[in-house]
């Protein structure tokens, strides 16, 4: 089969490796779409190297249809369309007992320590299927609608971590296909006003049709002028970071209301460090949480989501592009110039 295989920063080469093999447990997947990840583009610059193994098939945001299932598997049959929750909790560890399987102690995911969804075909293993990680999807959504529910259920995962509600007003930082999720999921929460700062022309402007109240050009206007102009002097009661950025941490804190809730979102690249005035923490009684992944309960929501209409999946995407053209999707998503690029297997 045709694959697009990482061997390291900088360097993936499309090769035809062997088609893998299931046992009587796992099941196997003919990839219809994957999507790059703004994680995917860490690992391709050395940026993230936690669980990444060389050489590997990397991906894992993945949809497709069953082309075999193992003897002993059920509840799935050829030709079921499935999307794929790619991490893969222990459920016996202190976190997987306490609702967060999605930082599970013993977590291993597909596209990390299982090869993943940047190939023809990927095998979900046994830990995977007896989890049910595996998600028939609905009749009515496309492969490439349904492609975009993992980085959806990560974000569902970060709303509930921001605890945005009804009246609030949320700042994104960062207009990408997270940061117009974000936006979305808020207004979907009942946010009062979003405001969403972006350097890039085209995704403000897809950030207004993602339903931004107002969007800024940071180089041009005072973001924190824009958040206390328009809540009285008050603050933003929500502040997320959809782009991992460190010098960004401390400014962020300070577009807060006393109260408020800074969420880190975003991945950041391992030994960046940041700075922060534990002031603003102390006096201001802000909160600041990061997210990790998703749970499966986030995946089911998003795919319901997106089932329903809620979720405009057409401005987060970028089509056109297959395993051939792979480097190309990766660069324009790291640039900026394209949004979240649809890998079409």
């Amino acid at each position: 089969m045709k694959a697009a295989v990482f061997h390291g920063p900088n360097q993936m080469d499309v090769e035809e490796v062997k088609k893998p093999q299931i046992t009587d447990c796992e099941v196997l997947v003919k990839v219809a779409a994957s999507a790059i990840c703004g994680t995917d583009v860490r690992i391709f610059e050395g940026k993230k190297t936690k669980g990444v193994r060389t050489p590997s098939i990397i991906g894992h945001e993945t949809v497709g249809s069953i082309v075999e299932v193992g003897e002993k598997v059920e509840g799935y049959q050829v030709n079921d369309r499935v999307g794929i929750m790619p991490v893969i909790s222990c459920k016996k560890c202190h976190y997987c007992l306490n609702g967060m399987e999605n930082v599970c102690a013993n977590r291993t995911a597909i596209g990390y320590e299982f090869d993943g969804g940047f190939a023809e075909y990927i095998r979900i293993p046994k830990a995977a299927v007896e989890s049910e990680n595996l998600v028939k999807l609905p009749d009515q959504v496309t492969f490439e609608r349904a492609v975009i529910s993992e980085p959806l259920a990560c974000c569902i995962n970060g709303q509930k971590k921001a605890k945005v509600k009804m009246g609030d007003t949320v700042v994104v930082i960062g207009g990408g296909p997270i940061g117009l999720m974000h936006v979305q999921l808020a207004k979907i929460a009942g946010a009062k006003r979003v405001i969403l700062s972006e350097l890039i022309e085209h995704r403000r402007e897809r950030a207004l049709e993602a339903g931004a109240d107002i969007v800024i050009n940071p180089l041009k206007e005072s973001l924190e002028e824009t958040v206390m102009t328009t809540t009285a002097k008050l603050g933003a009661d929500v502040v997320i970071m959809a782009i991992g950025v460190p010098s960004l941490v401390n400014s962020s804190a300070k577009l807060l209301k006393k109260g408020g809730t800074l969420n880190l979102f975003a991945g950041f690249t391992n030994g960046e460090l940041t700075e922060i005035d534990p002031n603003l923490i102390h006096y201001n009684e802000i909160n600041i949480n990061g997210t990790s992944a998703l749970t499966r309960s986030d995946y089911h929501n998003a795919l319901s989501f997106i089932e329903a209409g809620l979720i405009n999946t057409e401005i987060l995407s970028s089509f056109g592009y297959t395993l051939d053209t792979i480097n190309e999707a990766i660069t324009n998503v790291s640039s900026g110039e394209g949004m979240k690029s649809i890998i079409t297997v």
